[in-house]
């Protein structure tokens, strides 16, 4: 595996109220009637280094959550180091919660396939290189693998891109949260210098071209 030397200095950088009494008036109101389940859904994407793929898409309107970590391979709670060495069958990946009603699936895949990746490289993102920087769509329902089936070869008619979409399409079999030091890394160290060449790019690409999407706040904060 070749490591990017940007990355690995970064790396080494990183040294409920009481609820109230319900009104005497109205006991029978119901909390269920007033407090309502958002409808979610949750798919893994990868596509490079799991820091500015998570940051993408935590300004993203509509997602609820979105974790760095590990999916697509054989071995049980993976760690870092392990993944790194690109035998573990794992891609660094980010899962995404997000509310279909605020943001559409395909209106996800188009970031990702627009600003978060270059789905064009095989195995690989930017200076990272191997099977865990690899592009790929790890659905958790039937419609999201329809939908992304749909949009790649849509993608590829297109003739955006000259070379042809390698994105993996694969359902996701189980995901593995990264460790703490990685989450909202891109948000905590915005000078990094890996952070400063390789993401902000990215996610100034989303505040420009998906300005009615881009949300100031990080999802899950």
């Amino acid at each position: 595996m070749i490591r990017s030397a940007l990355r690995a200095v970064a790396l080494l950088a990183i040294v409920a109220a009481p609820a109230s009494a319900a009104p005497a008036s109205r006991p029978d109101v119901a909390v269920s009637a007033v407090v309502a389940p958002l409808r979610l859904d949750t798919v893994v994407v990868a596509g490079g280094c799991f820091w500015g793929v998570q940051a993408v898409f935590q300004h993203l309107k509509g997602v609820v959550a979105a974790t760095s970590g590990y999916a697509g391979g054989t071995l049980a709670n993976p760690g870092y180091e392990q993944v790194s060495t690109g035998r573990t069958g794992h891609a660094e990946a980010v899962r995404v919660v997000y509310d279909p009603a605020k943001l559409p699936y395909e209106k996800l895949l188009e970031v990702f396939f627009t600003v978060a990746h270059d789905p064009t490289q095989l195995d690989r993102q930017g200076p990272d290189v191997g099977t865990q920087y690899r592009s790929a769509i790890f659905y958790t329902s039937a419609a999201q693998h329809q939908a992304t089936a749909k949009y790649v070869s849509a993608l590829n008619r297109s003739g955006t891109h000259r070379k042809p979409i390698v994105t993996q399409v694969a359902q996701l079999r189980a995901f593995y949260p990264a460790e703490a030091y990685h989450q909202d890394y891109a948000t905590l160290h915005p000078d990094a210098p890996y952070i400063v060449y390789n993401d902000a790019p990215k996610i100034e690409a989303l505040r420009r071209q998906y300005a009615s999407l881009w949300n100031d706040r990080i999802a899950g904060h």
